[in-house]
């Protein structure tokens, strides 16, 4: 199950989205998940959803991989789900004890789903076609600003771009360490929820020491090239907006405006 994990990963490509200005997909993406959470009625969620799939087709990424990155998350999704189905006010259409059924229940959990995935889809669709260099530099670029009051942007977008880096990497780390342990007998598949707490302790303490040995070796390899943070430091690609980048956020707008007018002209059903 670890290694069908495809979140963090980056594939090489020539699709649009691949070729956009990396700011531009920053940007486009922090307003696409704001907007998520200010759909009230199936029309603008029909939106967000149609825009998602657009995304997903321009971005030339089989679809077998955004689906990997939904499985680690669907057993979340599903708990979400059921949580809110039965939690809504209004006339119950079935009713057990306390536990009550209800069209805004159903209507909220509908919701709650869509937005779940279209942000995970989105989110994936982020690190599929943008590398973890193009990210550093896309947060740096939007985050500079902050440096006139000693905010720290470079190291923080360094950090963040490394995480994002060693998701795929630690995962793999993890299944050979589950297999390991397998091949000497160890049993993680049975037994009740406390023995199954207890049989992550062989995996997690490895992983931990991987994890930090990792962050030494990357700290040495640093410090071996002089890495000194961002001041004075060049770039090897300068970031410059093309007409596709402004067609984004053209799109973009488009998308924010037909969510915001069906809002407006459309009965709210949560």
């Amino acid at each position: 199950m670890v290694r069908d994990v495809a979140f963090g990963q980056y594939f090489p490509g020539k699709s649009l989205i691949h070729k956009l200005d990396p700011r531009a997909k920053m940007v486009c993406f922090i307003a696409f998940i704001i907007l998520i959470f200010f759909t009230f009625n199936y029309a603008s969620l029909g939106i967000v959803a149609a825009f998602t799939a657009f995304i997903i087709i321009a971005g030339g990424i089989s679809f077998k991989f955004y689906f990997k990155s939904l499985k680690m998350i669907l057993f979340v999704v599903l708990i979400t789900s059921l949580l809110n189905l039965f939690y809504g006010s209004g006339e119950p259409i079935w009713q057990w004890w306390i536990i009550k059924l209800t069209w805004a229940g159903i209507h909220r959990a509908a919701f709650v789903t869509v937005r779940i995935i279209c942000l995970i889809l989105a989110s994936s669709a982020l690190t599929f076609t943008t590398s973890p260099t193009e990210l550093t530099d896309a947060i740096e670029r939007l985050l500079k600003p902050l440096s006139a009051i000693h905010f720290p942007v470079h190291e923080i977008a360094m950090m963040m771009s490394l995480a994002l880096r060693f998701v795929p990497t630690l995962l793999e780390e993890t299944d050979k360490i589950m297999q390991a342990q397998r091949a000497r007998g160890a049993d993680m598949d049975s037994g009740n929820l406390l023995k199954r707490v207890k049989s992550l302790i062989p995996i997690l303490i490895p992983l931990f020491v991987s994890a930090f040995r990792r962050a030494y070796d990357i700290a040495t390899a640093m410090e071996c090239r002089c890495y000194r943070g961002g001041a004075g430091r060049t770039r090897m690609k300068i970031l410059r907006m093309q007409t596709r980048d402004y067609f984004s956020f053209v799109t973009t707008a488009l998308m924010i405006g037909g969510v915001v007018v069906c809002n407006i002209l459309l009965t709210s059903v949560i």
